[in-house]
């Protein structure tokens, strides 16, 4: 007979408003214009997700060299330099912009704390797109990125009495606490965020994960190498006590050796990856183990987003 394990299944996980809208936005383009519907960038993070996408006409690019003026093209939910649609616009091309909104929020903070003078610091991960895209918010050299403690003992502004800082969206919310506390223990009068930065869904999974970690003697966060919020959500579930935790993709992705001596798996799935690979998992659990199912649920989610007007208007 199967031996007994409890699968701890954190609510909310897995898709956020900003990823629906986002990936609600290429369908619908497919709809509208017909395939080939071009998209800057990965739409989000998730293989499975862009696979899907590409089999019903999207057709997945770097840059906007790569698309054909004749086509639209669609900007993905990280969000993009200026230049992009402004180029765009120069080429006469259709375009639909689907960055979160949440994400153009800070997009708007940054082209703020420009306008009226300050140095900018931005809290994030070099590389990552969305980073990318808010730095191309504003000249270059007019923001500044920390990614670490050592980082703001490092930084030597302009003016230490004329800062701002904004944050990528999908950051460890302790960890990013912990650089503000020293940005502002250095600087005193920097000038930050009306509201947090680090948007619901990334600070609702990392609160569902601290709550079930301690139980957990395995913590398995289902999405991409590429997801910034998946990845974080694995280091918060090991410092909130799980005794191991991993990233996979998939069911597919996991060593089931991993899972010698555990009775408690803690589950939850970044803001990019769909629920059917979380049932895919804890249907292959369920293959192996005498699981019972115990959703944790932690905050109520509500939040939707609007799609462009292009969308709705007459071809």
């Amino acid at each position: 007979m199967p031996r007994p394990m409890t699968v701890l299944l954190a609510a909310p996980r897995g898709f956020c408003a900003g990823v629906d809208r986002a990936i609600q936005i290429v369908e619908e383009a497919l709809t509208k214009w017909g395939a080939p519907v071009y998209v800057r960038h990965e739409i989000v993070h998730n293989h499975h997700v862009v696979s899907r996408l590409e089999q019903l006409g999207a057709v997945f690019v770097e840059e906007l060299d790569d698309c054909p003026i004749d086509r639209p093209v669609v900007f993905s939910a990280h969000g993009v330099p200026k230049a992009v649609p402004a180029a765009a616009q120069a080429r006469n091309m259709i375009y639909v912009d689907a960055t979160c909104p949440l994400v153009s929020k800070v997009h708007v903070e940054a082209e703020r704390h420009y306008r009226e003078g300050r140095e900018i610091v931005l809290i994030g991960h070099a590389g990552h797109p969305e980073v990318i895209g808010t730095m191309g918010q504003t000249p270059d050299g007019a923001m500044v990125l920390i990614e670490t403690l050592e980082d703001v003992a490092r930084f030597t502004p302009r003016d230490p009495a004329n800062l701002a800082f904004v944050t990528q969206t999908t950051l460890s919310v302790d960890d990013t606490a912990d650089i503000v506390a020293a940005l502002q223990a250095r600087f005193p009068t920097i000038d930050a965020p009306h509201k947090e930065d680090i948007c619901y869904a990334t600070t609702n999974r990392q609160d569902a994960v601290k709550v079930m970690a301690a139980r957990s003697q395995l913590f398995l966060v289902i999405g991409a190498e590429t997801s910034s919020n998946s990845k974080r959500l694995v280091e918060v579930a090991l410092r909130a006590g799980a005794h191991k935790s991993r990233l996979v993709a998939s069911a597919e992705g996991v060593d089931w050796s991993w899972f010698d001596g555990v009775e408690t798996l803690g589950l939850t799935a970044g803001a990019s990856a769909p629920e059917d690979l979380v049932q895919g998992l804890i249907a292959a659990c369920r293959a192996r183990f005498d699981i019972t199912v115990e959703e944790v649920t932690t905050a109520t989610e509500s939040v939707v987003f609007k799609l462009p007007r292009v969308l709705s208007s007459a071809p």
